[in-house]
């Protein structure tokens, strides 16, 4: 990635990918330095953690891809908390961005959410242990605008993307910032639903989850580009360069 006339690369920087695992044997990751917990949780509620991190669906392995084509020298740690059926829960979410800020990723990033309003809590506290940590955690908006956690948490970067975006640019913000009879022009292609893959250099790719994992691989660039910078600053800069929906316009 360019910032500043000259080119980043993630070097230096670990990169968190909570989902379904990574196969590190995936060509698109040929290179890459792979590592990787899988997390459960027991009968008493308590994580339970173990080292068999690969990827019975795909779909982590799809994300951390798109990290490796923004920051192609990151290390990438994949938290598997997902099954074959993409099924997870709040609580292992948790349980991911903990595992991942302890085992020194910088940048975390999560292209799911939940609804659950009774689990925003927990969440905002592990965000919140995470910020602390100087780690930036990323997290998918929901594809319509509805309330998804951890994305609308303040201590997050929620990320969508427009149908009509190049796929080097995305925008972020908060869903809630404008409510649905707002939207205005942004009515029926405001956010994209899920993503498509094609093969290809760089494949084509839709939707606020593989925005995420895109824009994971950007905060990684700007973190080996200013290594003295907190995660709140590199936030800061990450909104000057990114795009800003416009309910009349579309965005800008």
């Amino acid at each position: 990635m360019r910032y500043r006339g000259c080119e980043y690369t993630g070097k230096g920087i670990t990169v968190a990918v909570i989902d379904s695992g990574i196969n590190s044997a995936d060509p698109r990751l040929k290179g890459h330095t792979v590592e990787g917990w899988h997390i459960q949780l027991g009968a008493t509620g308590h994580a339970l953690l173990g080292g068999d991190y690969s990827d019975e669906n795909g779909h982590g392995t799809n994300m951390a891809a798109a990290v490796a084509v923004l920051a192609p020298e990151a290390k990438l740690v994949g938290v598997k908390i997902m099954d074959a059926r993409l099924r997870t829960s709040a609580d292992l979410m948790a349980a991911g961005i903990e595992t991942a800020f302890r085992a020194g990723a910088s940048v975390i990033s999560l292209s799911l959410g939940t609804p659950n309003m009774g689990k925003a809590l927990l969440l905002r506290d592990c965000c919140a242990l995470a910020v602390e940590n100087d780690a930036i955690v990323l997290a998918a908006a929901h594809p319509k605008g509805d309330r998804a956690y951890p994305a609308d948490l303040p201590e997050t970067v929620g990320v969508a993307t427009h149908p009509d975006c190049p796929i080097e640019k995305f925008y972020y913000f908060a869903p809630h910032r404008f409510p649905r009879k707002q939207w205005g022009n942004l009515t029926a292609k405001f956010l994209t639903y899920g993503y498509e893959y094609t093969a290809g250099e760089r494949g084509a790719f839709k939707g606020s989850g593989i925005a995420t994992a895109y824009m994971a691989g950007r905060a990684a660039c700007l973190r080996e580009a200013l290594p003295k910078d907190s995660a709140m600053n590199i936030i800061e800069v990450m909104r000057q360069v990114s795009l800003t929906p416009v309910p009349e316009i579309g965005y800008a």
